[in-house]
């Protein structure tokens, strides 16, 4: 005999529901500079009451003109809760008319203090480039290859030219030799190399660039196979008859072939090696004075938001009926939460801010510019937030030092390795040792990556080629083959 039971059992569940407001709040500290006066700009299209000052209206308006008037006899006599609503709403103008005057006499203050313009910072645009060939890499971590592939397959790539091509006669056999590889398994690792994205990077020929494009069924086409191999002349010098010919195929069936290989990419590695910079601007500045430093929040447009001057007077005249009253007052609330955002946003900018500064004392302090191992959990220990919170103030942010304009995130540095005690020894301590190798190197015998380990090693960093070459990549330093002169 069947029974269906039923049991009632209680159970707890910790959720985190995140309301508008603070979800609005979140995005704004996410936002960098100019994004940010983008958005708030939308919030002043989406809200009325607010608009940006003009200059005629800093001599013009006084904000803080709220008549408490009453209506004129000829205007029939408002209800008494609409009063007490009128009343209400007009206390709220006023605190919000408060809380605006205060934000720019802050930004005023701040601005006088600190002797900054906005002009100060408009020549603060700079170029910021991302690594678009360790990306490239990254890409084959998930296959766990062996340091030795690793070191074999990063010198193959940093030995292509900038259109991703292997030097003429290049032989990867050798190359696998040194790296103590079986010539079949260098030349596996060289068609992983081939088929990443994007394609045909480390091809010693354009056949073989192209090639490394096609899909499988293009490879088992003949007549794509051999337009770009024996036909290939023919092609560039459009005798298309004549490669029908030699087909047995139509003159379209060559055009149409044509086209398909018209899409592939014959110089793939300009993706990788070309130019990825994009300008940015400074959402911070960090001064310098009088021995210690000043955190500068880089923000132009938020000084200049006042209330309307129109719905000023329509709320001192109070002649609307309640749901305006209700979309006002609603509005008006808006606009207060958008300041206290603008306000945190600023404050905790400001707070880590000086926590990076705190950690990378020597840096700042010293100008030795050697970074210390730092992550996010540590400053947000510090400051008693969330890792979230400090990875939302990092990302797509940049600082004005008196050492040059610096990503957020690059005083984030993980360990590179280790010191002869057994010490974790920053990415930035690296970058700067390599730099003063290859300042000082011989120009005729430039150091090759395994030099400079030995080099390192000697000077009591162990690190690993691997590394060695990221970071040179990073920094922008040829290897040696290039650098020769």
């Amino acid at each position: 005999m069947n029974s269906l039971d039923q049991y009632l059992s209680l159970k707890q569940k910790q959720e985190l529901a995140l309301k508008p407001k603070m979800l609005q709040s979140l995005k704004m500290l996410a936002l960098p500079i100019l994004e940010l006066e983008s958005y708030i700009k939308q919030e002043l299209e989406n809200n009325p009451l607010l608009e940006l000052r003009e200059e005629k209206d800093e001599e013009d308006i006084d904000e803080s003109n709220f008549e408490q008037s009453a209506p004129e006899s000829d205007n029939p006599i408002e209800e008494p809760e609409e009063t007490e609503v009128h009343c209400s709403t007009l206390a709220e103008a006023r605190e919000l008319t408060e809380i605006l005057d205060n934000w720019n006499d802050y930004h005023s203050g701040y601005d006088t203090w600190h002797g900054e313009s906005e002009t100060d910072h408009t020549e603060a645009l700079i170029r910021y480039e991302e690594n678009a060939k360790e990306k490239f890499i990254e890409q084959l971590f998930p296959l766990n290859l062996k340091d030795n592939e690793m070191d074999f397959i990063t010198e193959l790539i940093d030995a292509c030219d900038n259109y991703g091509f292997l030097p003429r006669n290049y032989r990867i056999e050798a190359l696998g030799r040194r790296y103590k590889l079986h010539p079949e398994r260098a030349n596996e690792l060289h068609e992983m190399i081939l088929n990443l994205s994007p394609k045909g990077i480390t091809s010693r020929n354009l056949e073989e660039c192209l090639y490394a494009q096609f899909s499988e069924e293009q490879k088992e086409n003949r007549i794509l196979c051999g337009l770009i191999g024996e036909q290939f002349e023919n092609l560039i010098h459009r005798r298309y008859q004549k490669i029908a010919s030699h087909y047995g195929v139509t003159e379209e069936a060559i055009l149409a072939a044509k086209e398909q290989i018209g899409k592939l990419d014959p110089k793939p590695g300009l993706r990788i090696t070309g130019s990825n910079a994009a300008y940015v601007f400074p959402d911070v500045t960090m001064k310098l004075i009088d021995g210690q430093y000043e955190i500068i929040i880089n923000d132009q447009i938020t000084p200049n938001i006042i209330i309307s001057p129109r719905y000023r007077k329509m709320i001192n005249r109070g002649y609307f009926d309640k749901e305006t009253m209700q979309f006002v007052r609603e509005r008006i609330n808006s606009a207060k939460f958008l300041i206290k955002s603008i306000f945190m946003r600023m404050r905790t900018l400001e707070r880590v801010s000086l926590s990076i500064i705190r950690h990378q004392y020597d840096f700042f302090y010293y100008g030795t510019g050697q970074l210390h191992p730092l992550t996010y959990s540590v400053i947000a220990q510090d400051l008693g937030i969330s890792e979230s919170t400090i990875s939302r103030v990092v990302k797509d942010k940049y600082a004005e030092t008196p050492y040059g304009i610096f990503a957020f995130k690059d005083f984030f540095t993980s360990t590179a390795g280790i010191d002869d005690d057994y010490q974790s020894i920053s990415r930035q301590k690296v970058k700067t040792y390599l730099i003063r190798l290859i300042e000082n190197e011989n120009k005729r015998k430039p150091y090759s990556d395994q030099e400079l380990v030995a080099h390192l090693k000697a000077a009591g960093l162990n690190i690993s080629r691997r590394i060695i070459t990221k970071y040179r990549d990073e920094l922008g330093i040829l290897n040696s083959h290039l650098r020769r002169k």
